[in-house]
């Protein structure tokens, strides 16, 4: 086969992009086959009129070569000496079958050279001569080809088939297919088994769930959304249906969080009534101290005091028994600190309203005189020292003290300070002692409290009168009695933020009294009150209810004298029945004592130390 090109057809010019590709393909023909067996001529029926080589099946009447004359004509067969020179070509009937066809063309590679370019562009995306170019996305390869100045050009991409050398493909390459519409969906038609395209929806439902389908597929981003229409589909369907045959979750209270004793004592009660054989009262006596009889553990001492380090005043807190406990404390202190004690002032609270004094419910002669040897106890600070602070009690140093604080804090924080002003003051002092204490402090406690403390004289007598007329009233026991002190007050029950049977009326009494004593202690900002647990841990009164309960328990019968030694009983009419319904002979100040005998101490703070020393 040759390939011809026109000499007349040569433009002076820059190929255009028809002439580009020709020339592309003769070259690279002229570099896959011998230079012999490319003719060029004049006038070539396959040369256009612009210089494009025609891409059509080149026409019969050309002059073809036999294989003998291919095989003549190769490098290897073919004498350096036997290539004709170029000259005008001789017609085709001249021509020898067997003769050579000369070329008159000027050489190949000057005729396909291109004019040197002004710029030089380097494509960004070329590679290295060393590794072939891989193919495009749409199956063309990039061609590498140089000028008559050795500079390369830019890549040119052709088709990955090129021009057929044999003409059995010479029709034009098709251009690429346009891009998809977007690069992530790919459009295939998916065939079944036997190889057949599947067939689109025909029906309405089909129709419906192929485009839901499509729309999942395209959108994938509506996956997200899966849990919330899976949760709403739930909710629907439980919205649907009846819910009667499932078992319901009961949330029951904690064992011992809720008050039940009115139904445990409804429960318990005819097996009270009917067994009342128990004498538990005698049992009590039954067992004496194993020493054969109680003896106070106090040593009265005889020593000199030294000198004083200085005074030391005392504001007594809360009810009747934290007062007493403080006056103790107080005794303590002073004494390991080497300091003299002024009288302890009791600290009028807004609940008890009580305005008493010292001297009202103990003897504070006694008192002083007991202590004499032990500690220095005065009822009142010397003018002399109250002149440095101007007679005024609010200028004198008070110490803000810990709850349970050891001795060891007041002997290296409070006596330096006592020391250098030789007075100071503690208040609040109710509680602010620890029971962990050296023996010599806890000898002045008790010293304090078994014998220095006894009550005034007007309370004693009144004291002893309770005394005995109880035992003129328990003359079935041989004169023998209990007495107990109900702590059940509307303070006592305010303040343990328990919760009884008294509902909402008695939640809103508790919540008045627990604001008029404590004025927002219990309502301030991150204090949750639990009442189930505190009544779990054990932390909540005794009712007279269950106070009945647990005396009949131990064994007592009904026929016991009870002394019930308390303050003013919360809602007592319906407290105290079930107490009276068990023991029916209970006896209290007002059943014992005459209303004239109570006029002298109507003060709640004198009742109670007169039910006190009744009770002990």
């Amino acid at each position: 086969m040759s390939v011809t090109l026109a000499e007349n057809n040569r433009s002076p010019t820059r190929p255009g992009p028809c002439q580009d590709q020709d020339l592309l393909r003769a070259w690279t023909l002229f570099r896959t086959r011998p230079a012999d067996d490319i003719d060029l001529k004049e006038g070539d029926q396959n040369a256009t009129s612009n210089g494009c080589i025609s891409h059509k099946k080149p026409s019969r009447n050309k002059v073809r070569l036999s294989d003998s004359e291919v095989r003549e004509r190769r490098p290897e067969n073919r004498q350096p000496s036997s290539r004709p020179k170029p000259g005008p070509s001789p017609t085709p009937s001249a021509r020898s079958p067997h003769t050579p066809t000369p070329s008159t063309a000027p050489p190949i590679p000057a005729l396909l050279a291109f004019p040197a370019p002004k710029k030089r562009i380097r494509n960004p995306h070329r590679r290295p001569r060393d590794r072939p170019p891989p193919a495009g996305r749409d199956g063309r390869i990039p061609l590498r080809f140089a000028g008559p100045s050795g500079d390369d050009h830019d890549d040119v991409m052709v088709p990955h088939h090129a021009y057929n050398r044999l003409g059995s493909g010479g029709t034009t390459p098709s251009p690429p297919a346009s891009p998809r519409r977007s690069p992530r969906i790919h459009r295939r038609t998916s065939k079944s088994a036997s190889g057949r395209a599947l067939q689109a929806p025909r029906t309405l439902l089909q129709r419906l769930a192929w485009m839901v389908l499509s729309l999942l597929l395209r959108r994938q981003a509506i996956f997200l959304f899966a849990p919330l229409l899976y949760v709403a589909g739930m909710l629907f369907y439980m919205g649907t249906v009846s819910l009667e045959g499932v078992p319901r979750i009961i949330s029951r209270p904690a064992p011992g969080s809720i008050y039940r004793s009115p139904q445990l004592y409804q429960r318990l009660r005819p097996d009270m009534d009917s067994d009342n054989s128990s004498d538990a009262l005698a049992a009590v006596w039954r067992h004496p101290y194993k020493g054969g009889t109680w003896r106070p553990c106090i040593n009265v001492t005889m020593n000199e005091l030294p000198d004083s380090n200085g005074y030391i005043y005392v504001e007594a807190n809360g009810g009747l028994n934290q007062q007493r406990t403080s006056i103790c404390n107080a005794v303590a202190v002073a004494g390991y600190l080497n300091a003299t004690l002024v009288i302890p002032n009791f600290h009028y609270h807004s609940i008890w309203r009580d305005p008493s004094k010292f001297k009202d419910i103990y003897d504070e002669e006694h008192f002083i005189n007991t202590l004499k040897n032990d500690v220095r106890v005065v009822d009142k600070v010397p003018d002399f020292i109250m002149e440095r602070f101007g007679h005024n009690m609010s200028n004198v140093h008070n110490f803000k003290i810990k709850a349970w604080s050891s001795i060891q804090y007041y002997k290296d924080a409070v006596l330096p300070k006592l020391i250098e002003e030789k007075f100071i003051r503690i208040s609040p002092f109710a509680n602010r002692l620890s029971f962990d204490a050296p023996s010599a402090v806890q000898h002045l406690r008790c010293l304090a409290n078994f014998e220095a403390l006894h009550f005034s004289n007007p309370i004693a007598t009144l004291a002893e009168k309770l005394i005995s007329r109880m035992k003129e009233r328990s003359t079935d026991n041989n004169g023998r009695y209990i007495a107990v002190h109900l702590r059940f007050e509307e303070d006592m029950v305010a303040f343990s933020c328990c919760i009884f049977d008294g509902g909402e009326e008695e939640k809103q009494d508790m919540n008045a009294a627990r604001e008029r004593g404590w004025r927002g202690k219990f309502t301030k900002r991150g204090r949750v009150i639990r009442p189930g647990v505190i009544r779990m841990n054990g932390k909540c009164p005794l009712t007279p209810l269950e106070v009945g309960l647990m005396l009949r328990g131990m064994g007592f019968s009904n026929n016991t004298s009870i002394y019930l030694a308390s303050g003013k009983i919360y809602k007592a009419e319906k407290t105290m029945a079930p107490l009276l319904e068990m023991f029916p002979l209970l006896q209290t100040k007002e059943t014992l004592a005459s209303p004239e005998e109570l006029a002298p101490f109507k003060l709640e703070g004198l009742e109670a130390s007169i039910v006190k020393h009744a009770s002990t």
